[in-house]
């Protein structure tokens, strides 16, 4: 198939651009760590080969009069260099929304969110490393599941705009409250903090039987409960007791879809603590039964239809872009972000086929560094380890600390590692995360006035 010239950005990308800045982009991380180290001139030829049968990853991002478009880019991707997630340069990258590069035994994705979400670009990079694998070894590695086979043409349902299903149909939004957010030290932009924990996934499984949940309520509720006492400890007078986590939800099962592009919403599971503290029980019951409601399909429709609906609405799409920009950024910062205390983002499990498994020693998920949020984590299971790695805006790693000790305290062994991955940008280009309180009086001044 030939894939179009151009084609708009799905409903569910729209708002990244808006909020991207020369510090800030709504990006991710995946990560295959293998036996041996990368031969990068290797790699580099599995990525050409593997970006063939990925189409609707070879697109640039434009900017059109009334919305952002995607441009098919004609040039070939190439490997990069290892760097920090938020700040590569597209039109340094040959104009691409991802990046792959090498860091010793690693293949590394970084990807744009307007490219596609955790689903599609984790099938991107099992499918490019079983690609090195046989270009390498020699391997017959057969396409299943998470693996397209690269012989094989792509089709145009893999590229589709799966949210178009969901144009005309009556939609609502929900309303929301104010989270609590962690208050600490804002952490330099050009710097991303981390803490990865690593935990037996038989283990994990064995409690949440016990439980009645799955793992990623038995998750959700365990950092609920952190949030709680961290609160508890840290900011007991503060007027904001309700805690949210926004948890992606997968759209593809649900609505029969295989597209690669963006295909997921979100649901929002929390507790209040304005008549104080809840036991782990309560919270678990709590998100077990919002999860049960929030998650049905007709819920999900509802919520979708109505993002859409204001996608399409005429007079939302007659105004110009350099008016929408600033304004959707604004609601995205002030408002979008203001309604969680954090993300939790579960690709869920990586079965790999036999062929290729003992090859791979790890996968990883990492979010990128919150613009609002004091924090996101990112989680995928794999050979018997759920890993969670969580990012943060803040430097204090308090939550994280209360979450690795209410896992100890339910009976379950972790590995805890810190991180930190840092960006090229030169020392003398490097500024204060936050602004002084005059410029961002400045700056809203200038949007009320647009």
């Amino acid at each position: 198939m030939m894939p179009p010239t151009w084609t708009r950005l799905d409903n569910a990308s729209l708002i990244y651009p808006a909020c991207r800045t020369k510090r800030y982009a709504t990006t991710f991380r995946m990560s295959v760590a293998l036996n041996e180290d990368i031969s990068k001139d290797i790699l580099g030829q599995a990525l050409e080969k593997t970006a063939t049968r990925f189409p609707s990853f070879c697109y640039g991002l434009d900017k059109g009069f009334f919305w952002w478009i995607l441009r098919r880019l004609e040039n070939k991707p190439v490997l990069s260099s290892a760097g920090g997630m938020e700040l590569f340069d597209f039109r340094k990258n040959g104009g691409f929304l991802f990046k792959v590069s090498a860091q010793g035994n690693e293949i590394v994705l970084d990807v744009f969110h307007v490219l596609t979400d955790g689903y599609g670009a984790m099938t991107f990079l099992l499918s490019l490393t079983a690609e090195y694998l046989r270009m390498r070894y020699g391997a017959q590695i057969p396409s299943s599941g998470w693996i397209l086979d690269p012989e094989q043409d792509p089709s145009y349902s893999e590229m589709e705009d799966s949210f178009d299903h969901f144009s005309g149909i009556k939609g609502e939004l929900d309303k929301e409250t104010r989270a609590y957010h962690l208050k600490g030290t804002i952490g330099r932009h050009d710097v991303h903090d981390g803490v990865r924990v690593s935990i037996p996934i038989d283990q994990i499984r064995q409690k949440t039987k016990e439980m009645g949940c799955t793992v990623t309520e038995f998750i959700t509720a365990t950092m609920l409960k952190s949030l709680q006492e961290v609160r508890r400890a840290k900011d007991p007078d503060s007027k904001l007791t309700s805690m949210k986590i926004e948890v992606p939800v997968n759209l593809r099962p649900i609505f029969g879809s295989v597209t690669l592009r963006n295909f997921s919403s979100y649901v929002h599971l929390g507790i209040d603590v304005r008549d104080g503290d809840l036991s782990f029980g309560d919270i678990l019951e709590e998100v077990k039964r919002q999860k049960q409601i929030f998650a049905q399909p007709g819920r999900l429709t509802t919520r979708v239809a109505g993002n859409v609906a204001l996608e399409d609405n005429p007079a939302i799409r007659r105004i110009p872009l350099f008016i929408k920009k600033p304004v959707i950024n604004y609601i995205k910062t002030h408002k979008g972000d203001l309604y969680c205390s954090q993300t939790m983002s579960n690709i869920g499990v990586i079965d790999l086929p036999e062929e290729m498994r003992h090859y791979v020693k790890d996968v990883d998920f990492i979010l990128g560094r919150p613009k609002i949020r004091p924090g996101a984590v990112g989680c995928v299971s794999y050979e018997g380890r759920l890993n969670l790695n969580f990012a943060r805006r803040i430097v204090e790693a308090d939550f994280e600390d209360r979450f690795v000790a209410s896992m100890h305290e339910l009976g379950i062994d972790v590995s805890v590692r810190s991180y930190r991955i840092c960006s090229n940008t030169p020392k003398s280009r490097m500024i204060p995360q936050v602004a002084p309180r005059w410029a961002r009086m400045h700056l809203l001044r200038r949007l009320l006035l647009i």
